[in-house]
């Protein structure tokens, strides 16, 4: 029996619901661990696209899958997934997707709050979806949140919006200047939403330990990536969760001894959304290349991403405090065509060299990268499917990347779709 973690080791948008669709064949449970509806997974299959923003990419599969305790969840944007789904063939019923019951809700004054602050701050904002994701983790932390537990428990739920409510329009009218919420609106939008998601909800920790006990193989979904992580991420510029493999345990409500593998996805070049450093980042024909072939744009919020040179320093950061077992390099096409490729493998910072990923973001601003140069290659490698048949100066990029950071690679993807992909070491058959 073997469990895995998928992780993101860059800024997110590495191409996890692809691995994860991929892997999900040999699972019997997908679960997805933090983060809210602020992600978005892209997955093509049979020439089709589907786009996740919830629900683990593993209901393509036909798997069970767990939307687990550390996660945010809108309700409104759920049911419109699951009614996306359906109308796509995909089964979503309450055997195929639950709920955990300890899951925290995004309410409308979390979403009101998120654009007001963004507003207020000009220049200086983060950059946030505005999905309400930072303010609803906030209530969770300050144990004012409302779970899917309250959720459906309609007299405990009334209570709890109308006391929220009066602290949260008293912050939106004096210091945001927005508009103030309504309660009733609230409270019959809400509870419309827990009459259909109620079959949904359960204890997902105990269904989770009957999985194990009996022996199923579960999948672990991280949404962002390393980088984006509330402890160990570009702070102020990250997420408001944690996206590290640690929090599979505490998100989803298992022990560490379940974890066989860790693997880390990441993009053969990097790419970050929003504001934040970012040291190998390209500003010439070079990256509008990159970007223009490898269709960078935000799932979620359609966004341009910046693109920049592979940096092994954030990924040797990933390895570390991830506890990688095996690399997937995702988007590999992409790289195709170029002359030469160069790897940072360093950062100089005034007159030092650093190997590691410095936690002041005015020192990793005024980094300048330390580049290897590698020979590219000009072969479409789309359509190859064994790791022998790449071209010679791939797989020294390959290699190269797998002795910076001390990690195999066992999955390399080489276009979108689903059979677009060399399998080097498939942890759950290997």
């Amino acid at each position: 029996m073997s469990n895995v973690v998928i992780i993101g080791t860059q800024w997110g948008d590495e191409g996890k619901g692809k691995v994860v669709d991929l892997l999900a064949e040999h699972a019997d449970v997908v679960v997805r661990f933090q983060g809210g509806n602020n992600a978005g997974h892209t997955m093509v299959v049979q020439g089709k696209q589907f786009i996740s923003h919830l629900v683990p990419s593993g209901i393509l599969q036909g798997k069970t899958c767990y939307l687990g305790n550390g996660m945010v969840i809108d309700p409104g944007v759920l049911l419109e997934e699951l009614d996306y789904l359906s109308d796509h063939g995909i089964s979503v019923g309450p055997d195929q997707v639950r709920i955990s019951e300890k899951a925290h809700v995004i309410m409308p004054y979390h979403k009101s709050l998120d654009h007001a602050r963004e507003i207020k701050k000009g220049d200086n904002k983060i950059g946030t979806t505005g999905r309400g994701i930072g303010p609803c983790y906030e209530d969770k932390a300050s144990r004012r949140g409302i779970r899917f537990i309250e959720l459906t428990n309609s007299n405990v739920f009334a209570e709890r919006v109308k006391s929220i409510l009066e602290e949260k329009n008293f912050t939106l009218e004096k210091y945001l200047s927005a508009a103030s919420l309504k309660a009733d609106e609230i409270i019959d939008t809400y509870t419309a939403y827990a009459v259909r998601l109620a079959p949904y909800v359960g204890n997902i920790s105990v269904e989770l330990h009957r999985s194990l006990r009996t022996g199923k193989q579960i999948l672990f979904e991280g949404a962002q990536g390393t980088h984006l992580d509330i402890d160990h991420g570009t702070y102020p510029f990250v997420t408001s969760s944690n996206t590290l493999s640690g929090n599979a345990c505490c998100g989803a409500g298992i022990g560490p001894k379940e974890i066989q593998h860790v693997i880390g996805i990441v993009k053969a070049y990097t790419t970050r959304v929003g504001r934040g450093p970012f040291p190998s980042e390209l500003f010439d024909d070079i990256g509008d290349t990159i970007q223009e072939k490898g269709a960078e744009f935000g799932a979620t919020t359609g966004r341009r991403r910046r693109c920049g040179w592979l940096d092994t320093v954030i990924l040797n950061n990933a390895v570390r405090l991830n506890g990688l077992t095996g690399l997937a390099v995702t988007k590999l096409d992409v790289l195709g065509g170029l002359d030469s490729l160069n790897i940072c493998t360093g950062y100089e910072y005034q007159g030092e060299t650093l190997d590691y990923f410095p936690g002041d973001l005015q020192v990793l601003g005024e980094c300048k990268p330390i580049y290897e140069t590698h020979p590219g290659w000009s072969e479409d490698i789309s359509g190859i499917r064994n790791y022998n048949d790449l071209p010679e100066n791939t797989k020294k990029y390959l290699r190269r990347i797998e002795e910076i950071v001390e990690t195999p690679v066992q999955i390399i993807s080489i276009g979108p779709a689903r059979d677009e992909t060399i399998v080097v070491k498939n942890p759950y058959t290997a």
